[in-house]
């Protein structure tokens, strides 16, 4: 193979790799959004269970349906909430992994890409170092 197609070649694998890096940092942002949001979801029920846990056993509970408010029960509103903290600490979790599997394959391409960016260097040089010949 002639040292242009091997120069384009390694071109194309480098525009791969730099589409799949790309690919990965937009799914980790994606994620890392997720994340947040979810974050933002386990306090706000971390409050909601506080108040819960300082009201007494007689205490009216109220909860939104639709536009309008609907009598709970203080015990089955406090184990909606435990279980809705359950399930949000469960998908922060998934989250997270999901996360740190991108950041290394992210970290993966990025070093395959600065080793071939490394090889086009030194055949660019090689080329032109035999023209100058």
């Amino acid at each position: 193979m002639s040292a242009l197609k091997e120069i384009q070649a390694i071109e194309r694998h480098m525009q791969e790799l730099g589409d799949k890096f790309q690919a990965h940092q937009k799914e980790m942002s994606k994620h890392g959004r997720a994340r947040e949001q979810l974050e933002t979801q386990r306090q706000e029920n971390v409050m909601v269970k506080e108040e819960l846990d300082r009201l007494e056993g007689d205490s009216n509970v109220f909860k939104m349906v639709g536009p309008v408010l609907v009598k709970q029960d203080l015990e089955e509103a406090r184990m909606t909430v435990d279980k809705r903290l359950e399930y949000i600490n469960k998908e922060i979790e998934r989250y997270e992994k999901q996360l740190s599997d991108s950041q290394a394959e992210s970290n993966k391409l990025r070093d395959e890409i600065q080793k071939i960016q490394g090889t086009y260097k030194q055949m660019q040089m090689a080329i032109m170092q035999h023209q100058q010949r």
